[in-house]
């Protein structure tokens, strides 16, 4: 039986080891960091009078391992709180620090002799049944441990993050012949609900999953490049979001990640196959080779296939010429009318230009490789497509996109070019099976919201009413964006009648992409542009009576968030009676960047926020966190992670942060579970102590002096001060207290204001069109 994991050891404090640290740290555990003592002292340690047995000393290279970690701008911890559970030492004086961890893993150098070396250390100095593993990703497994004794090899396996771990979902566990089973489950239960990763099973082989079809893929790129006689930019746009891709495609990729790193990674699939043919696959370009020679790595030395400019200008690779040259951003006609399609993997690759026969061939390549290696690098066709959706963030993997072009017509399409089809797909056919996946026959351990079994109690365009079961109501958004609209208003009214009627309570959550990106902004820049003031007014207050009665709901009501949820959606979540977020959940309050301000009771639940955390009523306690709050929405913030948003008083301080984003509205539901059988009772309102004029005079001192720095324009000035007056409650007296019902009427008359502002006008617009804020 393996026990429960608290404490783990990190032996190797580089680039790898430190994020890894700092990930099991944010996830709770307690930490050892070990690293090796320098070889010699240098000038540096001589000059701070440091001896070969200074502390000092003996630790330097853990403890600048240490110092990355916490770093503010490494984004190694979710809060730099989580830092102080690290410990550090070295594996000449502190090995005995790993004697009582229950995980231990290795990250040091890629060398089969010093791996070897530091698992006879551990041997030394673990605790029987601690599990042990190694982040290795081009060393076999089975030769780190075959000197070692049978219970260390059945306690031993391999388990690769992606870097940075705290950030990339993949997590590949790599098993070895003597790996207990009881071993395998509970990493798996680690990396899936303790760190919130993908957990993927891989085979002991080169690379083993994601990056043996990664970078197979991206060397074929660039193979079919040349062919074509195509430049960086144009194959970059071919290998992109119209192949299911990262904007930053192949190119922008392997700078952001090193050409070392591709060229690295390549040779370990070449130095550890015997196939002369596979061997040839992975073959780096030799333009590339001395790119890389060259020192132009990518964004690490400031300049790779693309090189930016002090200008900010970006510049271009030409290969032929070998010089830089400037980026025109142009998208070819192809590319744009299969990203307008509604099947955009099938538009890209039926076509006669020599674009769309790029694409084939390197969609072709990519699917019969991914289906050739069955089963050396795993047995399961889906683990293939989770580490390339999880590690390389494409939107399908190899399967999945066959399946979007059509299992049969692809294959008689690669038959009649000559090619070879592996057995097993030619099998699948044969016995009917035409698609890798069918929708209809879904299966998870977790709540998927599928129209095909969950039932649903009302709808519209924008949102719907679905029952969980177990007396369990969900209110699931379904416009673009998960915009907030009236339609939504529309539904979640209906839930809130239903929930006087029996039902344990209701959660708020989606499985799109994100929580929700805010208010329906073309609903109110139509209704701008009519001058329809009375119908903004009227609408507004329809957001405000319907989130304010979720805050007082009769039931439990318990919101889920993930990713972006901002502004209304937010505002949802701020008015949930509990939360259960995404570890990913990027929550603010962002109307400035609209010309607006919270007008959903996001000001008014904020303030209230501010009020619980104050040390009392009086001016000077309140006044802190009331400016602390009229700065985070006068200046948009959001969030970095759940754990930041409870920082920033988004979240209740009580708020458990959800590490594992499949499992978010199955925590929501046995939440609100949970809430009612402990025998619930509605919210009642709460009077607030306001700050008046007074407050609104010392704030106004603060913006007048980023106004005079140049930090705001005139119009963000604006806003800032209507937020300002609207969290100090107007012209009144300092200490008056009121119902939040005056808080909302402010809101919603400094809300109405800004919208009949032109400058209001055009950043709703401009976001509209691009996306992006405009400061005018």
């Amino acid at each position: 039986m393996i026990n429960a994991v608290s404490k783990v050891a990190v032996l190797g404090s580089g680039t790898m080891g430190s994020g890894i640290a700092g990930l099991l740290a944010g996830a709770g555990m307690s930490v050892v960091l070990l690293d090796i003592v320098p070889p010699v002292l240098d000038d540096e340690d001589k000059k701070r009078g440091l001896t070969e047995t200074s502390f000092a000393f003996r630790n330097k290279y853990v403890q600048a391992g240490l110092d990355r970690i916490l770093h503010p701008k490494s984004g190694q911890l979710y809060v730099r709180e989580h830092g102080e559970r690290i410990r550090i030492g070295n594996f000449t004086d502190n090995m005995d620090m790993i004697s009582d961890c229950d995980w231990i893993i290795e990250s040091v150098k890629e060398q089969i002799d010093i791996k070897k070396d530091i698992m006879k250390q551990i041997a030394k100095h673990r605790k029987p049944g601690s599990i042990i593993s190694t982040n290795t990703s081009g060393i076999s497994m089975k030769s780190i441990v075959e000197d070692e004794s049978a219970e260390f090899r059945s306690h031993f396996l391999g388990t690769h993050f992606f870097n940075p771990p705290i950030f990339m979902r993949l997590f590949e566990v790599i098993p070895t012949e003597y790996t207990l089973p009881e071993v395998v489950q509970k990493v798996e239960e680690l990396g899936r609900d303790t760190l919130g990763k993908g957990v993927v099973y891989a085979n002991d082989t080169p690379n083993f999953i994601a990056n043996r079809i990664g970078v197979y893929s991206s060397c074929e790129a660039i193979r079919l490049m040349l062919k074509y006689g195509f430049n960086i930019p144009l194959t970059d746009q071919l290998t992109g979001p119209v192949i299911g891709r990262p904007a930053s495609a192949v190119f922008r990729t392997t700078d952001m990640v090193g050409l070392d790193i591709l060229i690295g990674v390549a040779a370990n699939v070449v130095n550890n196959i015997d196939d002369p043919e596979e061997k040839a696959l992975f073959a780096i370009p030799e333009f590339v080779l001395e790119m890389a020679e060259n020192g132009a790595l990518g964004d690490k030395t400031r300049g790779g296939f693309y090189k930016r400019m002090p200008d900010k200008s970006i510049l271009f690779w030409n290969y032929e010429k070998k010089q830089y040259e400037p980026l025109e951003r142009i998208v070819p006609d192809v590319v744009k009318s299969a990203l307008d399609s509604d099947n955009k993997y099938a538009a890209i690759i039926n076509g006669d230009d020599k674009e769309n026969q790029f694409a084939w061939e390197l969609i072709k390549r990519t699917l019969l490789y991914s289906a050739a290696r069955i089963p050396e690098i795993t047995s399961d066709y889906m683990m293939i497509d989770k580490a390339l959706v999880w590690g390389y963030n494409w939107e399908k993997g190899p399967f999945e996109i066959w399946d979007a072009i059509g299992v049969e017509s692809a294959v008689e399409r690669m038959k009649a070019e000559g090619e070879t089809i592996p057995a097993w797909v030619l099998e699948r056919l044969a016995e009917g099976k035409t698609s890798f996946y069918y929708k209809t026959a879904e299966v998870s351990p977790y709540i998927t919201l599928n129209r095909n079994i969950t039932p649903v109690i009302k709808e519209n365009s924008e949102a719907a009413l679905l029952d969980l079961d177990d007396g369990v109501l969900c209110l699931e958004f379904r416009a673009k964006g998960n915009a907030l609209g009236m339609g939504v208003i529309e539904i979640l009214n209906i839930a809130l009648d239903e929930l006087k009627n029996g039902w344990n309570g209701m959660v708020i959550g989606n499985k799109g992409k994100i929580f929700s990106a805010g208010a329906d902004l073309n609903y109110i820049l139509s209704n701008i542009d009519a001058k329809d003031w009375n119908k903004i007014e009227s609408e507004v207050s329809a957001f405000q009576m319907t989130f304010d009665a979720l805050k007082y709901a009769a039931k439990p009501v318990v919101a889920a968030p993930f990713g972006m949820t901002l502004g209304g959606g937010a505002e949802i979540a701020l008015h949930s009676l509990a939360l259960t977020p995404a570890i990913g959940t990027y929550i603010g309050l962002v109307e400035v960047g609209v010309g607006l301000l919270p007008g959903s009771g996001g000001c008014k639940e904020m303030l209230a926020r501010a009020v619980e955390r104050a040390s009392g009523t009086s001016r000077a306690e309140l006044l802190p966190v009331v400016k602390a709050v009229w700065r985070l929405i006068a200046t948009a913030a959001v969030s970095s992670n759940a754990f930041d948003a409870i920082s920033k008083g988004f979240m209740k301080r009580e708020t458990r942060v959800i590490m594992n984003p499949d499992a978010i509205l199955d925590k929501a539901k046995a939440k609100v579970l949970e809430l009612s059988k402990a025998g619930f009772m509605p919210l009642t309102p709460k009077r607030l102590p306001l700050l008046g004029d007074y407050g609104h005079a010392a704030i106004r001192i603060e913006l007048e002096a980023m106004r005079g720095g140049g930090f705001v324009s005139e119009h963000d000035a604006l806003i800032a001060d209507k937020i300002a007056y609207v969290l100090t409650g107007g012209s009144v007296l300092a200490n008056t207290i009121a119902d939040e019902s005056y808080i909302l009427e402010l809101e919603r008359e400094a809300f109405l204001s800004l919208c009949g502002e032109e400058k209001t006008r055009q950043r709703i617009e401009h976001m509209l069109k691009t996306g992006k804020p405009l400061r005018n």
